[in-house]
């Protein structure tokens, strides 16, 4: 090999990190690998990489001796413990003005502290979220790049190349913004893909159970919806689902154990969600739901002494049409929690975050492109500093026609005893959030009852906090409180 020719240098070839390295090459760039099991890079180079311009190396050393300067070096490697252990080795064989990218699904906070650490190293760092899976990956994916700004200009032709592009040619690949927003912005994406794909399990589970339709109907419906406001890719892939047999021509689904996995992103948008004060109920409704699936022993003992109700039908075609409308509702109020939560932690951790533009890198290339996606990019160019998704124009034409379809499916799920956490949980911050006046006076008396914990008054200021000394006994004396 030519000593100092590779465009890029990548770590770490498992299914995403091979991907993405024949999309490099198919792109004209030259990529270096390399994978502690050494193995693997020579089952590569002789397998997916053969007659590219792909380098294999087996040492860490030969990988940064093999990049042109300034190098850069990606990294796909499980998030956790392995990236530091990179990113203390690469610190010690790279010179100042190199670039290392964590393109794994890294915990925000981590990517935080090792951009700081690499940059006193007189290095840049970039924490890039990839969402596409690994067909995005190897056709186009989408690249949520954040970190050391200086690092964009040296990246973007490369990034933008191999990212997917939207109908009008822009690439899904743009700068997020500094440290960690880059997987930030990944993480409440896969949290709202949690929340999406929840509510189409929902609409399978009222359909299915709820009227009896047969995996070829269920088929046909979810194509169907494919065609309109709800076309998207898991919309699409979940029609091919319900038409997939096994080898005895049993619908596949039927087989499937009922048991949810995850890998934690979802849970850490809720957990950010809390700590930030921001009400991401139906992604936290998603991930609780993932967990009592988990249940599968108690739920089949409990299946047997837990009585529920009956199950009148309704009209089938309506209520077909009603499930519609409660996804289109429910993934709404999703994706405004979502834009809520961004918000919130651009003024966290000081991020300038464009929110159209986030939004127009989820349009194509990731889990949850979506058709309504271009709808959001809309309305922020309208209006950057948009309270809320709902109070979109859009959106609040859209919510207005869907309500009545979305509050009849959550009361026929009840009546049938159909859990629909995530449009009921949907629908009840909907309720909260266009309710001027809330129950929370009641809440705050109380807790100024047992705790001293104080009220504001609604004839006083804001700001102004009060304290009733409610039984005669409990004096002055208050005590602080934690305001989301």
């Amino acid at each position: 090999m030519t000593h100092q020719s590779a465009h890029m240098g990548l770590v770490g070839l498992a299914v995403m990190g091979q991907n993405l390295v024949l999309n490099l090459a198919d792109h004209g760039y030259t990529v270096s690998v390399y994978n502690r099991t050494t193995s693997k890079v020579d089952d590569f180079l002789a397998g997916p990489a053969q007659g590219t311009t792909v380098i294999g190396t087996h040492s860490l050393n030969d990988l940064v001796a093999s990049l042109e300067r300034p190098r850069k070096v990606l990294l796909m490697v499980k998030a956790g413990t392995a990236v530091d252990g990179i990113i203390e080795t690469l610190l010690e064989l790279l010179e100042p003005g190199d670039i290392v990218i964590d393109g794994g699904n890294s915990n925000f906070a981590d990517t935080i502290r090792r951009t700081a650490e690499v940059e006193a190293a007189g290095l840049l760092y970039v924490g890039m979220g990839v969402s596409g899976g690994e067909e995005g990956a190897r056709t186009g994916p989408s690249l949520m790049p954040g970190g050391s700004a200086d690092a964009w200009p040296l990246l973007k032709d490369m990034l933008q190349s191999i990212a997917a592009k939207t109908e009008d040619g822009t690439p899904t690949a743009d700068w997020v913004g500094a440290d960690g927003a880059g997987h930030y912005v990944k993480m409440v994406h896969n949290g709202i893909e949690y929340g999406d794909m929840q509510v189409l399990a929902e609409a399978y589970d009222l359909l299915r159970r709820g009227i009896g339709l047969d995996y070829s109907t269920l088929g046909d419906v979810f194509e169907e919806w494919n065609t309109g406001v709800l076309d998207s890719f898991l919309v699409e892939i979940t029609a091919d689902i319900m038409r997939t047999a096994d080898d005895d021509g049993t619908p596949l689904l039927e087989l499937i154990l009922d048991t949810a996995g995850q890998k934690g992103t979802g849970k850490w948008t809720a957990i950010s969600a809390l700590d930030l004060g921001m009400p991401m109920t139906l992604v936290a409704e998603a991930v609780f739901a993932r967990i009592v699936s988990a249940f599968k022993d108690q739920r089949t003992g409990a299946s047997a002494v837990l009585p529920g109700p009956g199950s009148p039908t309704p009209a089938v075609s309506s209520f077909i049409s009603d499930v519609g409308a409660a996804v289109y509702a429910s993934k709404i109020v999703s994706y405004a929690q979502g834009f809520l939560l961004l918000r919130a932690a651009a003024d966290e951790y000081g991020w300038d975050l464009d929110y159209g533009r986030i939004a127009g890198l989820w349009r194509e290339g990731c889990i949850i492109r979506a058709r309504f996606l271009d709808d959001i990019t809309q309305a922020f160019a309208s209006e950057p500093e948009l309270p809320s998704l709902l109070e979109a124009p859009f959106f609040t034409e859209a919510i207005s026609s869907a309500q009545g379809a979305w509050r009849r499916v959550v009361m026929q799920a009840i009546e049938w005893g159909i859990p629909a956490p995530a449009y009921s949980s949907a629908l009840a911050f909907y309720d909260s959030y266009r309710t001027e006046r809330l129950p929370a006076n009641l809440l705050q008396a109380q807790r100024d009852y047992f705790g001293a914990h104080t009220y504001e008054r609604v004839d006083r200021p804001r700001g102004e906090h009060f304290h009733t000394n409610w039984t005669g006994t409990g004096g002055d004396v208050t005590a602080g409180s934690y305001d989301a």
